[in-house]
């Protein structure tokens, strides 16, 4: 009965430390940066690049969200969210998992 009951009690703990490990897991982020193309990247983060990152877009290069803190390059993986906001410096809203983010929404800066 002690053996079940010391089984039972560190499968708890198991479950516990794992749950404290993902607890940070699909909570929303905002991220303040430029709304990009994958052909240009980090180069197409600014004010100038917005026709060409509407002319990459068009041509089937793939949304991303250039950060203005480190540079990083978040593909968006719902690029209708951010529809009409190619080339503009705006505040997102979402789940950053890796190199990816899933808007929930959008705000011009």
């Amino acid at each position: 009965m002690r053996k079940v009951l010391l089984l039972c009690l560190a499968m708890c703990l198991i479950f516990a430390m794992t749950a404290l490990a993902f607890d940070d897991m699909g909570k929303s982020t905002t991220v303040n940066g430029w709304v990009s193309d994958s052909k240009c990247g980090a180069k197409g983060a600014n004010a100038k690049a917005a026709a060409c990152t509407k002319k990459c877009l068009a041509a089937g290069a793939d949304i991303v969200v250039v950060t203005d803190n480190d540079q990083k390059v978040l593909t968006v993986k719902n690029p209708e969210a951010l529809k009409g906001h190619e080339g503009h410096h705006v505040a997102v809203t979402g789940q950053v998992e890796g190199e990816s983010i899933h808007v929930d929404s959008a705000k011009m800066l």
